[in-house]
């Protein structure tokens, strides 16, 4: 039987033959079996589960932290380096190729589903915290220079290094699938290193690593989406936060994504996506408005400018007096996007047909950065001038999911405003959701993308329940602990398909 052929269908989305599918996996048994042991486990045994958790992340992030500052810099490095070399003119997809989605559909997609509930929680909370608690060895009372740090320190988490990260497994998968004519699925990346050792257990071990990876990466991120809604219903109508309020939260919100899911890529997530950077646009256009806006503005020119400043001495891990800022952010960012890469890399790719290796490096790369930049200086830069200039402290005395809510407290209409703000954490909520469950399907499919309905349910459902159970047993630090352990390994995966992809160009360009 052949390799499943790949081309663009009528209404967008990437279709493959189900009929000419090589692979029928064990891989959606052995996920399903592991992630059910680990919740049934996790609700079983909660104290013992907790405690193991912190242990566990304890010595990951401290074992570890040079496997994750290294590769991230790496994956940096290599993007550049295919955007600007000979293999940038490659296109996805063929010569002939062209792109099935504009640029705004393409760019409200990928940033949707990549990072929009930890801007929603983080965007605030990140640089009033490090502008307090600055690394680098930068003494608090420095104010300006701590300021200046701090709101680097905020973006080189969302910046670059992260979407690189992204940027190797989309590049990858597109490149295989569209160009090579393999099932759009993880092992397919690693073909120029295992040959045909890929369609066997090697294959099967990757496709699970990865299934794993985002479904803890992606239960972390919904677990910060509940526990900012549920703290945002609280600082509203004082509704006392609980477990059993945040577990109907993430129900709730798991049956809406159903209803996206059901809807497939086109009709559900396209429309979502879009939603979702059009209300994400007015909250941001009115913060400016209404906030500082000269200080807004000078906070924007002058982060860019810290960022390319100390993004150098924020990449090293060696000889670090700032260990704490080192394990507890940057190592579990790295985990935590990487655990989040086979999930929005493979979105990506999806939704890439067309583009050119270079075209997609540019703007998966540098425009959810600005955006990010944008984001941070907007929202991070009102909490900073609330704080230094008018020396309000609600942000910095408030809990970290009530931070976007504290700093809104300072600006006209803050109910109204505040409430949307849930509306749109839901949304974003919704979007990364239905996508991981899509993604999920399609990996424990061998890459086939017209799988059975009742199946892609089964993902969404199991998103849910997974959140649910590490919201039991130990609540963020078990979700955190286990994405920077599945991290480790996807790490090593990442680093081969940087290399498998060279290999598979220059042999391209040999020809």
């Amino acid at each position: 039987m052949t390799n499943p052929k790949s081309k663009p269908g009528i209404s967008g989305e990437l279709h493959l033959h189900r009929a000419e599918a090589v692979i029928q996996t064990p891989v959606f048994a052995l996920s399903t079996i592991l992630i059910l042991l680990m919740v049934v486990g996790t609700l079983l045994f909660q104290v013992e589960a907790a405690t193991a958790f912190v242990v566990l992340r304890n010595f990951v992030t401290s074992q570890f932290d040079w496997v994750f500052v290294l590769s991230a810099n790496i994956f940096v490095v290599f993007c550049i380096f295919i955007a600007f070399s000979s293999y940038g003119r490659v296109r996805l997809g063929g010569d002939s190729a062209r792109a099935t989605y504009s640029y705004l559909e393409w760019l409200s997609m990928l940033f949707a589903a990549g990072m929009g509930i930890g801007l929603m929680f983080f965007g605030v909370l990140e640089p009033v915290t490090h502008a307090l608690h600055p690394p680098l060895g930068i003494a608090p009372e420095q104010y300006e220079l701590a300021r200046s740090v701090g709101m680097a320190a905020a973006i080189y988490h969302w910046g670059l290094h992260a979407w690189a990260i992204y940027a190797v497994v989309g590049l990858s998968l597109a490149y295989f699938s569209f160009n090579k004519d393999l099932p759009l699925t993880l092992r397919s990346a690693l073909q120029p290193l295992f040959g045909k050792l890929i369609w066997g257990p090697i294959g099967h071990v990757i496709d699970t690593v990865a299934v794993l990876a985002t479904m803890f990466g992606l239960a972390t991120s919904l677990a910060f989406g509940a526990e900012q809604i549920a703290g945002g219903l609280s600082y509203l109508f004082g509704i006392v936060v609980s477990n059993e309020l945040k577990i109907v939260l993430i129900i709730g919100i798991m049956a809406i994504a159903l209803v996206s899911v059901v809807a497939g890529l086109d009709k559900g997530v396209k429309r979502i996506s879009a939603l979702n950077m059009g209300l994400a646009a007015c909250l941001m256009f009115f913060v400016i408005v209404t906030g500082s806006t000269v200080a807004i503005f000078d906070t924007m020119w002058r982060a860019m400018v810290d960022y390319l400043l100390y993004l150098p001495a924020l990449s090293n891990w060696l000889q670090r007096e700032d260990t704490a800022f080192l394990h507890d952010w940057t190592t579990f960012y790295w985990a935590w996007w990487i655990s989040w890469s086979p999930f929005v890399g493979m979105f990506i790719a999806r939704i890439s047909y067309g583009r050119t290796l270079r075209e997609f490096v540019t703007c998966v790369l540098i425009l959810p950065t600005v955006i990010g930049l944008l984001w941070m200086s907007t929202f991070g830069g009102t909490a900073l001038d609330q704080l230094f200039s008018d020396g309000y402290r609600g942000v910095a005395e408030a809990s970290p999911e009530l931070a976007l809510f504290k700093m809104l407290e300072g600006l006209p209409l803050s109910d109204i405003v505040s409430s949307l703000s849930v509306v749109l954490i839901a949304i974003f909520f919704i979007t990364s959701a239905d996508s991981g469950a899509l993604v999920m399907d399609t990996i424990s499919a061998g890459g086939k993308l017209d799988t059975p309905l009742r199946q892609r349910i089964f993902w969404c459902v199991l998103t849910g329940l997974v959140a649910i159970a590490l919201l039991l047993g130990g609540g963020m630090a078990s979700m955190q602990a286990l994405t920077i352990s599945v991290g480790l390994p996807f790490c090593v995966i990442l680093l081969m398909m940087c290399i498998s992809l060279l290999k598979a160009l220059r042999e391209k360009i040999e020809k």
